[in-house]
């Protein structure tokens, strides 16, 4: 399985802070935005990674991130999105690099508090299909919102004024190739942009959808709000990992 970090848009939800540079390089307690994310990939045993980046900051990832020599990897590669067309635009960048091989895709802007390996395992039996990760949160209206028939995912919402469950769906997803397929068939919703949600659905409609419950704390960190709330978790975090064992701090580990 080959692992992509979309960090492109324009993060325009956090102001004159984006203005001069891409949101994924902003600090989330002690440690670049987009470490985290990248290290989740990392911790779940994938290695072969892509950053999907854009606007005027991209060359700073490079001189950030390198080759990856930071998460113990040999290399990172790198693409480019042109303007903000959505997360499953930016999800069709990465079809040469994933060269029909499943793919496990993180939003930029999401920190994670425990290990996924055991959904990548899971996912890695199905061997098809797609498979995402859903969290009970205090306000779904943010986020795409799953509808649930006991067990099943039948339809997924994004932002609905009126959430049909108290889950959201994480920034994780797991694809097989079919996704590019699919993403040729969609139409730019009424905000301009290809969702991942009409991805999402197209899967639930073809049977091949499965869903885990993410364990642990989950934030995203796209608003002055959820970058705060990250930063606290993760300091809280590091401070019960500091008393332990002084182990390195990171989300994840």
């Amino acid at each position: 399985m080959k692992g992509v970090v979309l960090a492109g848009g324009l993060g325009t939800r956090l102001g004159a802070l984006t203005s001069v540079t891409n949101k994924h390089l902003f600090p989330v307690y002690n440690q670049p935005m987009i470490y985290y994310p990248i290290q989740t990939l990392v911790n779940a045993g994938i290695h072969n990674i892509m950053i999907v980046t854009g606007g005027n900051s991209a060359g700073d990832f490079l001189r950030l991130l390198g080759n990856g020599k930071t998460f113990g990897l040999n290399h990172l590669n790198y693409t480019y999105q042109e303007g903000e067309g959505g997360i499953a635009e930016a999800l069709s960048l990465v079809e040469h690099f994933a060269a029909d091989d499943p793919v496990c895709v993180i939003l930029g802007d999401n920190i994670l508090e425990k290990n996924i390996r055991n959904a990548v395992d899971a996912y890695e039996r199905q061997r098809h299909g797609a498979k995402i990760l859903l969290k009970k949160v205090s306000d779904p209206r943010r986020f795409g919102v799953p509808e649930l028939v006991g067990d099943r995912v039948v339809h997924i919402e994004e932002k609905p004024k009126v959430p049909k469950s108290q889950y959201a769906v994480v920034g994780v997803y797991m694809y097989d190739a079919a996704v590019y397929d699919i993403i040729r068939t969609l139409k730019p919703s009424a905000r301009g942009e290809l969702e991942i949600s009409d991805v999402n659905n197209a899967y639930i409609e073809r049977g091949a959808m499965t869903w885990e419950e993410l364990d642990g704390w989950w934030s995203d960190a796209g608003t002055f709000e959820s970058l705060l709330r990250a930063s606290n978790l993760v300091a809280q975090t590091a401070d019960k990992l500091e008393s332990f064992d002084g182990a390195k701090i990171s989300a994840n580990v």
